[in-house]
């Protein structure tokens, strides 16, 4: 029974692999530790403007968090480059190479097979 309307959204394939579960954590890490090191940021800026004593201490704290925050986006980039040297890119060969390494291989087997049957199908001379 189509009623003629049509889905809110459709599901589309992902045009990129997902990342590795490592690499995805050290991403979602670094991205919160970055946000709340340009809030920190944000606040230290206020608070100078505004002539507040909480500035000083918040601008120290806020060159400490774009330490980590640098660090923590250097960990995703090792993670990752990690990751690739130690799982390897992961493909799969496309169908038309999967055909041409099968029509090989039987080729290859055919060849044994006909190297083999060749003298043994020989009549054998009593010595």
């Amino acid at each position: 029974m189509d009623t003629g309307r049509r889905p809110l959204w459709q599901e589309e394939p992902a045009t990129r692999p997902r990342m590795a579960d490592p690499v995805r954590t050290a991403a979602v890490r670094a991205v919160i530790i970055v946000a709340l090191t340009l809030i920190q940021a944000m606040v230290a800026f206020l608070c100078t403007l505004a002539g507040s004593w909480f500035a000083f201490p918040a601008v120290l704290s806020t060159v400490a968090s774009t330490v980590v925050a640098t660090w923590a986006v250097l960990d995703v980039w090792v993670t990752r480059q990690v990751w690739v040297q130690r799982n390897g890119v992961q493909s799969q060969p496309s169908s038309t190479a999967r055909e041409l390494r099968r029509e090989r291989r039987r080729a290859r087997r055919q060849r044994r097979r006909e190297s083999r049957e060749g003298p043994s199908r020989a009549p054998r001379t009593a010595a």
